[in-house]
């Protein structure tokens, strides 16, 4: 203990040598320009017929008295080159004190570190020491740690360090970071979210660490002073203490080798009340954080998941379908519903195993008007038998009727058509078209359907170019509601829309959903399919789905 107060004493007596050198070198300063000064007028005053002269030709400065002989002028310049010699040699007194002054102050620095480091030795503890005792050390720091440095600020937070024990931890994370100039001026601060954070406080504190120093050196700085109020922060920052956890010296390393790119970065352990600036950043930002995350957990309190798509959607956004009350969100209905108008069937609920079928109504709310259309066009066809569905023959109508709603024109008072034409002749309810009702085309008259069709095997040219393809692509043609089929993948067993169910190879029945024929019920290339290898899938848009 008496040689540590020894210690201090040397210390207190080498800090007030060093003050009186400097005050000593500041007056030889000022005595130097005392007689330099005096040295410039004597000059002057030494210069008198150049003067006069020159006092002659302006008016402006006052005549300067002229020696009477010789004698005088060459004392004045004997008297002045003794002062600028006397001028000289107090100068290179006054760099000698200087020089003895920054001598002292450099052994006073050297001093003052090696006296902060012993007594930070002996207050380690003996265990801490066996284990840890190599890597102490603590840099002397050099003459160019005298200039100004900017200062850099860090403050990790996490959420847990501020919601109540009994509160929901919504497990965010803010990292702040202040960077001052010289003169304490905040020139850069940061506020950086952290969602779903996990880890304690040591990894959020070297993270806020990792943005301030990323920051200088955006900002062009490369000499800096880490300023902490955490000491476990500081304690591995200089190696005392070794990272727990791999995690964790990881991330030590980065900003450690980030460090390592400043031309000088010190680190200083200051009370907490030094960095209130950076811990207030942090704790607003925390709070606003905690705010939003919470409103966030309100909210999700009103969505549903959709047990389609699996995800989290808003009430708003969810259908229940009618008479069933199974919920499904908007997108997953639309994309259902799309895909059943697209293969001619009537949708409906998802779920399965439900028998239920969406209405037109229950459906306005997620359907596009396009596809609302089609929607109508399928409800209207599947309410009328294969069998009864009448399709108005001219292109420009196309309507669909049952054979019940054609009109008869034998109905109307002011027909002209015979009793004859009665059997096969009917009108269009919508175009008011009159069509063959057996040959399905424009009505011929005068003329039998034999004739017309002997006449006509293909009405119409597209109805020729129809057969043609279809026999050149084995397509088959359904013999109950005469729709046109053809086999994209799967066996040789065929539904129809209408419901009826034929060997795609012969084209007989099946019935009670066994084959009438010995046809093969698959062939490997149909069951088989070749992958592309790009795997991108075509996706439709509903403008591309027509009826």
């Amino acid at each position: 203990m008496m040689a540590g107060d020894d210690d201090l004493a040397a210390l207190r007596e080498q800090i007030a040598l060093t003050s009186s050198a400097a005050i000593s070198a500041s007056d030889l300063d000022h005595a130097f320009q005392l007689q330099l000064a005096e040295a410039i007028q004597a000059s002057l005053l030494g210069s008198g017929p150049n003067a006069a002269a020159a006092s002659s030709s302006s008016q402006a400065a006052p005549a300067l008295p002229v020696p009477e002989s010789s004698s005088d002028a060459a004392y004045a310049f004997a008297v002045q080159a003794a002062n600028l010699a006397r001028a000289e040699q107090d100068r290179r007194d006054a760099e000698a004190c200087r020089a003895a002054h920054a001598r002292a102050a450099a052994s006073a620095r050297v001093a003052a570190h090696d006296a902060l480091f012993a007594r930070e030795l002996a207050a380690i503890p003996e265990d801490q020491w066996a284990h840890d005792g190599d890597y102490f050390e603590r840099p002397l720091e050099s003459d160019k740690s005298r200039r100004p440095l900017f200062r850099v600020f860090s403050k990790g937070m996490a959420s847990r360090e501020v919601v109540g024990p009994r509160d929901r931890d919504p497990s965010v994370a803010v990292l702040a970071a202040a960077i001052c100039g010289p003169q304490g001026e905040v020139l850069l601060r940061i506020h950086k979210p952290v969602e779903r954070f996990v880890g304690g406080r040591m990894i959020v504190e070297v993270m806020a660490l990792m943005e301030g120093l990323d920051a200088a050196l955006g900002l062009g700085i490369r000499s800096v002073t880490i300023v902490t109020g955490y000491r476990p922060l500081y304690n591995h920052m200089l190696g005392i203490w070794r990272p727990s956890g791999r995690n964790l010296a990881d991330m030590i390393n980065q900003v450690l080798s980030v460090r390592r790119k400043f031309d000088q970065c010190a680190i200083s352990l200051v009370e907490p009340s030094q960095v209130s600036y950076v811990v207030k950043l942090a704790t607003d930002s925390i709070t606003v954080l905690i705010t939003k995350a919470r409103a966030a957990n309100a909210n999700m309190a009103k969505r549903e998941n959709c047990t389609i798509c699996m995800e989290d959607t808003d009430i708003t956004k969810i259908h229940m379908v009618e008479g069933c009350a199974h919920r499904f969100c908007f997108s997953c209905m639309k994309e259902h519903v799309k895909v059943k108008l697209l293969n001619g069937m009537l949708p409906g609920c998802p779920q399965g195993g439900c028998t239920t079928k969406l209405t037109v109504e229950g459906s306005k709310i997620f359907l596009s008007p396009r596809l609302l259309g089609i929607m109508v066009q399928r409800v209207r066809e599947g309410q009328i038998p294969p069998n009864q569905k009448v399709y108005c023959p001219y292109p420009k109508c196309s309507a669909l009727m049952s054979l019940k709603e054609v009109m008869h024109p034998m109905q109307e008072s002011s027909s002209n058509y015979t009793a004859t034409d009665a059997a096969t002749l009917r009108k269009c309810v919508k175009c008011r078209g009159s069509f063959c009702i057996n040959c399905k085309v424009p009505w011929h008259d005068r003329m039998t359907c034999y004739d017309y069709k002997r006449r006509y095997p293909h009405a119409r040219p597209e109805d020729a170019k129809l057969q043609n393809l279809a026999r050149q692509r084995l397509w088959r043609q359904c013999v109950k509601c005469k729709h046109m089929i053809e086999l994209a993948e799967g066996c040789y067993h065929m539904i129809c829309v209408c419901g009826f169910e034929f060997c795609y190879t012969c084209g007989k029945e099946w019935k009670e959903k066994k084959a009438t024929c010995s046809c093969p019920l698959w062939d490997e290339h149909n069951i088989i399919r070749e992958v592309d290898e790009d795997g991108d899938d075509y996706e439709e848009d509903e403008d591309d789905v027509y009826f």
